[in-house]
């Protein structure tokens, strides 16, 4: 009872917390906004609450925000759809399965009652020759009869089979969908926020390092604005291709913003951390681009890069936080450079 009142208790406090936010940075009080700011005080989505206090830094929240803020980090409808399609098929599969099991233990059933009642006409006396005869024609004729049914049901599960693989492939590659950035290929934001909470928890209950890389591409608006979109696509290609090549397998590698990329290290402590961002960074700046449809020059792409170490205290949100905070001041300090949280980090307060 302790337990529920408890967490009876901290709903409302967070209900409470939230509504305070929504009047004090508005837009209005729309369930949408609502969802927004109690996701923000529950701190589930790390991400969400860094694009809020971007946002809120500059003042109070307009209609625009809470839609972009709700379509990016919590309209998860399109792919809840499809995977609530296939399941339903699914289900509808294994229904025509049971049926035809239904039908089988039906007729072996039955067949067991012939069998039955032919053994007590074969065990009575004075039977003819004929009459055996006759049983024995109905005994074939019995069996026969299952042998047949018992093929379909074969053959219904062969097809059943072959069908419900199929479903749960469509199933698989609908969840890989649902996590996978279709620009770069890497993980994407919600992937990103899984695995970000996984690994600090790990860490912290375990004792054992873990270290967390974010990455921002300098004037990437410069190249959207001046050679066009299409260019800009081609340099979050070519980090995502350079993290790919200098990345061990058991990181998680993200694209969780517009030009913003994470590196997940669980097990890395902050030398490794340092030597695997210097070694991407330099990859990146020592790379030509080139645009593909003249062959024309585009000159280097730099990359600013933040990392955090997890400490006993941290969160999802707090590593995320100072990792961020660490790749502002590497923006600060001129570009196209690495800091770590080693220093002392002054971080805004959180609304």
């Amino acid at each position: 009872m302790g337990g529920s009142h408890g967490d009876r208790d901290r709903t409302f406090a967070l209900a409470e917390r939230a509504n305070v936010l929504m009047r004090d940075y508005g837009p209005s009080a729309t369930p949408r906004a609502y969802t927004v700011w109690y996701t923000y005080v529950s701190g589930l989505q790390p991400l969400l609450n860094d694009a809020v206090k971007r946002l809120t830094a500059k003042g109070a929240l307009l209609d625009s925000d809470i839609d972009t803020l709700y379509e990016t980090y919590l309209d998860g409808q399109r792919l809840a759809h499809a995977a609530e399609r296939t399941s339903s098929t699914v289900l509808s599969e294994i229904e025509g399965i049971m049926e035809v099991l239904d039908l089988s233990l039906g007729s072996t059933a039955q067949y067991g009652e012939s069998l039955r009642i032919l053994s007590n006409d074969l065990g009575g006396k004075g039977l003819d020759r004929a009459r055996v005869h006759e049983i024995v024609g109905a005994l074939v004729a019995t069996t026969r009869e299952v042998t047949a049914n018992n093929r379909t049901l074969e053959a219904r599960m062969r097809e059943s089979r072959k069908e419900i693989e199929f479903l749960r492939e469509t199933l698989a590659a609908t969840r890989l969908e649902s996590l996978t950035d279709p620009l770069t290929g890497l993980s994407n934001r919600k992937q990103f926020e899984e695995s970000l909470h996984a690994m600090v928890e790990e860490s912290v209950a375990d004792r054992v390092p873990a270290s967390l890389i974010v990455i921002d591409v300098d004037f990437f608006k410069r190249f959207n604005d001046v050679y066009g979109h299409l260019t800009g696509d081609q340099v979050l290609r070519l980090v995502a291709l350079v993290m790919r090549e200098h990345i061990t397998a058991r990181a998680t590698l993200a694209r969780f913003g517009g030009e913003e990329f994470g590196i997940l290290l669980p097990g890395a402590d902050r030398a490794e951390a340092f030597a695997l961002a210097e070694k991407v960074r330099a990859s990146v700046m020592g790379r030509d681009l080139v645009k593909r449809s003249t062959g024309e020059s585009l000159g280097k792409v730099t990359i600013s890069l933040g990392i955090a170490v997890s400490r006993s205290s941290d969160t999802a949100v707090s590593l995320l936080e100072r990792a961020d905070q660490c790749m502002f001041m590497a923006k600060r300090d001129g570009r196209n450079r690495t800091v770590d949280d080693s220093e002392s980090l002054s971080l805004p307060d959180v609304a």
